[in-house]
């Protein structure tokens, strides 16, 4: 095991823990809007999504701008825009037709997914300078997390949050009341547009530490988790991303401290121990909870029972 001094004094191991933190605590505060939307696979679709936008933003650099591919701003705006394509492709197929939006978030997802596919073959096979880890995306690599990628993923997050307390209303009426939200004006298009947009930078800002295939889990984990302490959507919003930046933490650290232990899976398990804590042990909708209610409620109803009975 390593001492959290040893650990906090090592540059590569702080940016692996900063990093990873900062994309917990964006993509659990934003990813509360997708758990009560019920579209908590959204995350799942923009994940997968972003990664052709990411390649394709690498190419254009690299092929057509003789510019540095792996600049982090430059392959956050690639993979924001696909992300958030994937996610208006999918709503509206299920707007617009009598496929159910599970299904056409699958749909969604496996399309852009599988253009990504073909752009990391063809980046990998092709003589394309800088392309040496660039299927880390699939997988993350925490590792080479650098200063400027760090930066840019807290300007990038702070932005998407900023938007998120800008828009609190909208996204907040169109969460729970879509109709009554466009009774009062609010255009469903837009509103889904920059919600949608929101979830895409909280997402993709942990794709290079990360991995598209298990960012679902910091979109989805952290508000189920707060969602069994707390019934206000501020309340839900804040500790679920408390509960992301502290579990990536935590899952950050002992990735190192036990050794040659992958950073996003580990990470990822982090966070669902914070989940089953919460589903066992908080205090209103926990397991143990709803079972000594059921128990006292059966008691109760037997003493009432031995009552009748006495009386008769």
């Amino acid at each position: 095991m390593i001492d959290p001094i040893e650990f906090f004094g090592n540059h590569i191991f702080r940016m692996v823990f900063f990093g990873t933190s900062v994309t917990g605590l964006v993509a659990g505060a934003l990813g509360s809007f997708a758990y009560l939307r019920k579209q908590s696979l959204i995350s799942d679709v923009i994940g997968h999504s972003a990664l052709p936008g990411a390649l394709l933003a690498f190419l254009i650099a690299v092929a057509v701008l003789d510019a540095n591919g792996r600049n982090m701003l430059g392959l956050i705006a690639g993979a924001v825009i696909t992300g958030t394509l994937a996610a208006l492709f999918a709503n509206s197929i299920a707007v617009r037709t009598k496929i159910a939006i599970d299904t056409a978030m699958a749909i969604s997802l496996t399309v852009f997914f599988g253009a990504g596919m073909i752009l990391l073959r063809i980046i990998s096979n092709g003589p394309f300078p800088g392309k040496g880890g660039i299927d880390d995306y699939l997988f993350g690599n925490a590792s080479v997390i650098t200063v400027a990628d760090l930066a840019t993923s807290i300007a990038v997050g702070a932005v998407a949050l900023v938007l998120m307390l800008v828009f609190w209303k909208e996204f907040t009426l169109r969460t729970f009341d879509p109709v009554f939200s466009t009774v009062l004006g609010f255009r469903a298009g837009v509103v889904d547009t920059v919600m949608f947009a929101t979830i895409v930078i909280a997402i993709v800002i942990g794709v290079k530490a990360v991995g598209v295939v298990l960012m679902i889990a910091f979109v989805v984990t952290p508000p189920a988790a707060a969602r069994q302490w707390t019934s206000t959507l501020p309340g839900l919003v804040a500790l679920s991303g408390a509960f992301g930046a502290i579990g990536s933490g935590v899952g950050a650290y002992l990735s190192v401290a036990l050794g040659n232990v992958p950073t996003g899976p580990l990470i990822v398990l982090t966070l669902f121990a914070v989940f089953l804590v919460s589903l066992l042990v908080s205090p209103r909708r926990s397991i143990i909870t709803a079972a000594l209610r059921r128990a006292r409620a059966r008691e109760a109803l037997r003493r009432e029972l031995l009552a009748e009975t006495a009386d008769r």
